[in-house]
């Protein structure tokens, strides 16, 4: 992943909206073909976009929005570390 790409969001209580909708979606998608038809395959895209793209990247997303102010990567030499930071510094 590039330097700064970040696939978080705001809050978790927003991702895991995000992720019922695309998810839901992406099922109904599939589920509701024998009652809809093949119409039904338009709430495809609806899923991804609230997905942003993929079910890996909101996935990814979830452990970012989570772990967003309690990890610290660094990077020193072309060697890498992941700390946990201090609580105090998290509240600054």
């Amino acid at each position: 992943m590039a330097e700064g790409q970040s696939f978080a969001s705001t809050s978790v209580a927003r991702h895991l909206a995000r992720g019922v909708i695309g998810f839901g979606a992406l099922a109904g998608s599939v589920a509701l073909i024998p009652v809809l038809g093949l119409g039904s395959l338009l709430l495809a895209p609806a899923g991804l976009l609230a997905l942003r793209g993929c079910p890996t990247c909101w996935a990814i997303g979830l452990i970012q929005t989570i772990s967003r102010g309690r990890l610290k990567r660094s990077c020193v030499d072309g060697r890498c570390e992941l700390t946990v930071t201090d609580r105090a510094s998290r509240d600054l």
